[in-house]
């Protein structure tokens, strides 16, 4: 009798301890009752080393209850490393599950018509999604460029503009693979074709199409724009685009002295006929529609004359005019 009421004993214990497990197992953490939890699992982690980091994150309870759990569930192989977020209420079982699932966190990061590598690499660097330094770098490496297919020296201007969702721990090279895919799925054989009809190149033409996406600034001036760059090639006119001298002396967005307009650089459009050795931004489908469908009309020239909106001249004397008024109403302002 009394190994009977020993053993009934330890049994009841047993089961209280099992419940009390459950518990554990089937409760959000205070944390989780509070608000949502971020946590980043480390790569190559093992189960064991997984639950603490989740118990240090205070994502689990019990680090033994999620053991247990994920191998019941025939799971514990499967578990993926990655930064996740767990929102409120999360318990072990659904935190199992996402962590199964791969339900890795995005991260949204928009890459504007007209910005360029540079800016894209600080944008990814203040996201802490990849050092800015090591974006630049594989840019211009041959290896990727060799894979990519892309025959220039650097990947500018064969980063699509748009919105992705990135994830933490992409290497450089996969997130400017995506942005190079999607340019390719975006552009397609019909745009690669009209281009080799007008004598351009893919490079060409995302070269062309790059400057008319820094110049314009409103959708109808594309063509417009695009018809001035144009008629000035057929002519072996210089471009004199002010963005391609921004980009030679590294002022991305910023007011050009006459110095900066003589430096000697090969992207100094006012130096250098023709069109400059690559892109020199990111240019959307809009430009690059423009420069394969630019405007019938003659214009040579082009000057701002608010914000947005530019006037534009067929001959030297028409511009001069044009530029007399912007100046005029810039020292009214």
């Amino acid at each position: 009798m009394r190994w009977r009421t020993i053993g009934g004993a330890i049994l009841a214990l047993a089961v209280a301890a099992l419940a009390v497990e459950a518990w554990r197992v089937l409760t959000p953490t205070a944390a989780l009752r509070a608000g949502s939890r971020v946590v980043e699992i480390s790569p190559h982690a093992g189960l064991r080393e997984i639950a603490r980091e989740l118990r240090a994150a205070e994502v689990i309870r019990s680090p033994a209850g999620f053991i247990a759990l994920s191998m019941l569930r025939g799971e514990a192989r499967r578990l993926k490393a990655g930064e996740y977020e767990f929102p409120r209420g999360t318990a072990a079982p659904a935190v199992l599950a996402r962590m199964a699932g791969g339900l890795v966190r995005q991260h949204v990061i928009l890459h504007p018509e007209g910005a360029t590598v540079a800016e894209l690499a600080r944008t990814l660097d203040a996201a802490h999604l990849a050092a800015a330094g090591d974006i630049e770098r594989a840019s211009t490496s041959p290896a990727l460029l060799r894979a990519l297919g892309v025959e220039a020296p650097s990947l500018e201007g064969y980063l699509f503009p748009d919105t992705y969702q990135l994830v933490r721990g992409m290497s450089a090279e996969e997130i400017l693979t995506r942005f190079v895919q999607r340019l390719r799925a975006k552009l397609g054989p019909d745009a690669i074709e009209r281009a080799r009809a007008r004598g351009l190149s893919t490079h060409q033409l995302l070269t062309l199409a790059s400057i008319v996406e820094r110049e314009a600034v409103v959708a109808e001036e594309r063509p417009l724009i695009a018809a001035v760059f144009w008629n000035r090639l057929a002519r072996e006119m210089p471009l004199q685009a002010d963005p391609t001298v921004q980009y030679a002396v590294g002022r991305e967005r910023g007011t050009l002295t006459r110095a900066d307009l003589e430096v000697d650089n090969p992207y100094n459009t006012y130096r250098y006929a023709g069109l400059p050795p690559g892109p020199i931004a990111s240019p959307g489908l809009s430009s690059i529609e423009a420069v394969l469908n630019p405007a019938p009309v003659p214009y040579l020239y082009f000057v701002a004359f608010d914000d947005r909106h530019h006037r534009f001249s067929t001959t030297l004397e028409e511009h001069k005019a044009a530029v007399a008024r912007y100046r005029l109403t810039r020292s009214r302002g």
